[in-house]
């Protein structure tokens, strides 16, 4: 067995002891987990500042690494939270893309293969407008917990752990959220 398949089976708290005794073996936590973080922040925002959000939540994360307790929660959600945190500073972007993916009606560059990118294309182009704008009409807090719920797919405890809120919290701004986005696609439908 090879030193790369190896860190590609660690589990979590092997990599964890890895990369406390030994900062070189981050590097595993960011092959494993930067791809998944990258489609959330491009997602969120658009694919260049994804390309930098993505690296820079593994920068941080680095940083932090002395910092990160297994006993609060694993690694995933940890550096969802490091995005989400910074795709907070990148909110002006964030409303902007979406105003104007509301305004455009169209495609739009999605972080994944040809094939994906022509499926969602095909299958959202429709809604997309009415979604960009619903989702603009939602609190930040809102947005982030649907956003890591759709995109990431995180599970409500996960998010709970990335935001550092309560699993009820998380709860109760996905409820809300989905109430304020149905409501306005029904707008919008209705206006249509």
């Amino acid at each position: 067995m090879t030193a790369e398949l190896g860190e590609q089976e660690a589990t979590e708290a092997e990599l964890v002891a890895g990369f406390r005794s030994d900062p070189d073996r981050f590097t595993a936590v960011y092959d494993r987990y930067f791809r998944d973080v990258y489609r959330y922040v491009a997602g969120r925002l658009d694919v260049q500042a994804a390309d930098d959000v993505a690296a820079e939540t593994f920068l941080v994360a680095f940083g932090q690494r002395h910092r990160f307790d297994p006993a609060r929660g694993a690694l995933r959600p940890w550096l969802f939270g490091i995005a989400t945190n910074l795709v907070a500073r990148h909110r002006r972007a964030e409303a902007r893309h979406y105003r104007a993916l509301a305004g455009a009606g169209g495609a739009t560059a999605v972080a994944d293969s040809h094939e994906n990118r022509v499926v969602a294309l095909v299958t959202a182009q429709r809604m997309q407008p009415q979604l960009a704008r619903a989702l603009a009409t939602l609190s930040a807090g809102e947005r982030d917990v649907v956003l890591l719920v759709a995109l990431s797919q995180l599970s409500h405890e996960e998010v709970a752990q990335a935001l550092g809120i309560s699993y009820g919290t998380v709860g109760s701004r996905l409820s809300r959220a989905r109430g304020k986005l149905q409501h306005a696609i029904n707008q919008e439908a209705g206006n249509g």
